[in-house]
C-alpha cells in the first residue's frame, strides 16, 4: 500500500479548502485529545501541535497523498531548537539540554488505513533528509512514554534520550543526523 503514495512538499501542493479538511481530519483523528471546552480550545490545539509548523515553516512540512489526490498522511517540522523560543512551554524546558543536540523535531500523523504500512517512516525520510541538508544535527520528538508511538520512532531510528514529568510519563527520542 506504501508504494501505491506519494511523498511531496506542502508547498508544491495547491492549497484548497479540501486539502486543509484532509490534513485536520488526520490531525484530529490522530490526536489523543478528542473535546474540547469551545470552538477557541480547539482552534488553538490545532495551532499548537499543526497551524503554526503550516504558517511558520512550510518548506518542512509534508504530505503523502494517494494516487486519486487525498493525503493519507502528514508530517510538520522544524529544525529550529524549540527550547531557544522566549514562549517555551515547560515540557520543552524540561529538555533544554538535550535539544541543543537535537534541535529539529516534527509531528507525524498517518490516516488509520494507512498506518503499519510505511508511510510515516517515508515522511520521516523526506525530513530528515531536509534537516540534514539545512545543516540539523538531530531530531526529536516527545511523547508520552507509555504511548504506542514509542515503537513507531524507535523502528524510525529514534533512541530514548531523556525522560521528564510526573514520574518520567514523558519521553524524549531522538536521532542524531551528523
Amino acid at each position: 500500500m506504501s508504494s501505491d503514495i506519494s511523498i511531496c512538499r506542502y508547498l508544491d501542493v495547491e492549497r484548497t479548502p479540501r486539502l486543509d479538511e484532509e490534513i485536520d481530519a488526520i490531525f484530529f483523528e490522530a490526536s489523543n485529545t478528542k473535546s474540547f471546552e469551545s470552538d477557541a480550545a480547539r482552534s488553538a490545539f490545532r495551532e499548537r501541535w499543526l497551524g503554526r509548523y503550516l504558517r511558520d515553516d512550510p518548506q518542512f512540512a509534508y504530505l503523502a497523498m494517494s494516487i486519486a489526490g487525498d493525503v493519507v498522511g502528514y508530517l510538520v517540522g522544524t529544525i529550529e531548537d524549540p527550547a531557544s523560543r522566549p514562549s517555551t512551554e515547560n515540557t520543552i524546558a524540561a529538555f533544554r539540554e538535550v535539544t541543543k543536540r537535537y534541535p529539529a523535531h516534527l509531528h507525524v500523523n498517518v490516516a488509520r488505513a494507512y498506518r503499519s504500512s510505511g508511510v510515516g517512516g517515508r515522511l520521516i525520510d523526506t525530513f530528515v533528509a531536509d534537516a540534514q541538508r539545512a545543516g540539523a544535527a538531530g531530531v526529536h520528538v516527545i511523547t508520552s512514554a507509555a504511548s504506542a508511538n514509542v515503537r513507531f520512532y524507535n523502528r524510525n531510528d529514534f533512541q530514548e534520550i531523556a525522560r521528564a514529568g510526573p514520574a518520567d510519563a514523558l519521553v524524549f527520542l531522538a536521532r542524531a543526523l551528523t
